[in-house]
């Protein structure tokens, strides 16, 4: 009969996954949260996991401290695409920022100890309190838990030689620009009519200094269009999140192998 340390190489490698996961994961990883809450939830996240999954029984070898290692791989790769799609926001907000001149104006993000853009902070933070209203703290970890069924414990080798894992990459980073171009598009192209505007006055009423005009002008023409573009950035938010989940399903499973 197999007594319970005989699982408990078992739990370390799922204890692993999931704290990689922490390190990564949109939300979880925020220098904000305290680093002893973090590990409390990851054991206990581990513990429930480790009687759901049936693990296998697994011997402390060399091969073991492969497999710790490949657990953690997969932790913080999978947690990290789907911050890089997270970050899209970051990207639209940089976006604003250069047409409406904030950029000058970067700030220190609390969650990450980075410097952000003004608008992309204030947007990025929208989109978080986005997801957790949509429950979409549940589906990453959902994602995590998952996670077993498309790499399981046992395996020892990760298909990084497969050159679709690089297309997909490549494809995430493609997508998340994309997506932060559809965010800015509609405050970046009024900005542009402004500047237009701009150039016509400058060239048919000399006199009038656009220089002094136009930053305040800019500044009030972008805030009106982001108050009035806010429903369509929720849903753009949202297709935003639909994407993140399934890029962590589809890296789960090209390291899988399927």
């Amino acid at each position: 009969m197999l007594e319970i340390l005989d699982f408990f190489p078992a739990f370390l490698l799922i204890l692993s996954r999931v704290t990689a996961f922490f390190v990564t994961l949109p939300l979880f990883s925020y220098r904000t949260i305290p680093a002893m809450y973090k590990v409390g939830l990851g054991l206990f996240l581990s513990w429930l996991m480790f009687f759901s999954i049936d693990p296998p029984v697994i011997e402390i070898d060399s091969l073991f401290f492969m497999l710790i290692m490949k657990e953690v791989i997969v932790g913080l790769t999978v947690g990290l695409v789907a911050m890089v799609m997270m970050y899209g926001i970051q990207v639209a907000g940089g976006f604003i920022d250069i047409k409406m001149g904030f950029m000058m104006a970067n700030v220190v993000d609390p969650q990450t100890g980075a410097q952000s853009p003004l608008m992309g902070g204030y947007l990025y933070t929208l989109a978080l309190l986005f997801l957790l209203a949509i429950d979409g703290h549940h589906l990453l970890l959902d994602g995590v838990y998952y996670s077993y069924q498309f790499i399981p414990l046992e395996q020892l080798v990760i298909h990084f030689g497969n050159e679709n894992i690089l297309m997909f990459v490549v494809k995430t980073f493609n997508t998340m620009f994309i997506i932060a171009f559809q965010m800015a598009m509609p405050v970046v192209g009024c900005l542009f009519l402004v500047d237009v505007a701009l150039g016509m006055i400058a060239r048919t009423v000399p006199q009038v200094n656009v220089f002094v005009i136009g930053f305040p002008l800019k500044i009030l023409v972008g805030f009106i269009i982001l108050v009035l573009v806010m429903p369509a950035f929720f849903v753009v938010t949202k297709y935003l999140v639909e994407q993140m989940i399934i890029t962590m399903r589809t890296l789960m499973q090209l390291y899988g192998g399927l």
